[in-house]
């Protein structure tokens, strides 16, 4: 599967929010994840932790212009534990990132509010680009939140927060 996702700094996550949904955007949900990053020579590989469940995700980032195109695979875990104390014990654990995730959505594209432990406020836009969905239109959903929530094509981050949190 692939994404289009834009990942920026945000002072005001409530703010942004407000402005996700006068574009239309729905709450969808409000919950903590932990995400466990593991070492893997190609990509990420995080082992996602939330209330409704666990799943393994690897993915790959390449730039595609100012947005990132993201190739992503997901496997649902039905014990998360002891499948983090193997992987941990086989790769190493590059980094462990635990945050508040509000999730809106509209249409194909998800709008993450994170308020992330140890680094702070951001949002994170997803587009789904699933077959039948028209990326050109995805693309445009994707700028209209970007000039509404007031976010600079400069201001993009290119990194995940688990490269935030490792040291130097």
């Amino acid at each position: 599967m692939q994404n289009l996702e834009a990942k920026f700094k945000l002072s005001d996550l409530r703010r942004a929010r407000e402005k996700a949904e006068s574009l239309g955007y729905d709450l969808k949900a409000t919950f903590r994840q932990r995400d466990t990053f593991f070492r893997v020579p190609r990509g990420k590989l995080k082992l996602r932790e939330e209330p409704s469940g666990a799943c393994l995700i690897h993915y790959d980032r390449a730039p595609s212009g100012d947005l990132k195109l993201s190739s992503y695979e997901i496997a649902p875990v039905a014990e998360p534990e002891p499948l983090r104390a193997v992987l941990s014990a086989a790769l190493g654990v590059l980094a462990e990132v635990r945050k508040e995730r509000t999730l809106l959505m509209k249409n194909n594209v998800r709008l993450h509010l994170d308020s992330v432990d140890g680094l702070g406020g951001f949002g994170e836009i997803e587009a789904v680009l699933d077959q039948g969905v028209d990326s050109a239109r995805s693309r445009a959903d994707v700028d209209e939140l970007i000039e509404a929530l007031g976010v600079r094509r400069n201001h993009l981050i290119g990194v995940s927060y688990a490269d935030m949190l490792r040291p130097v």
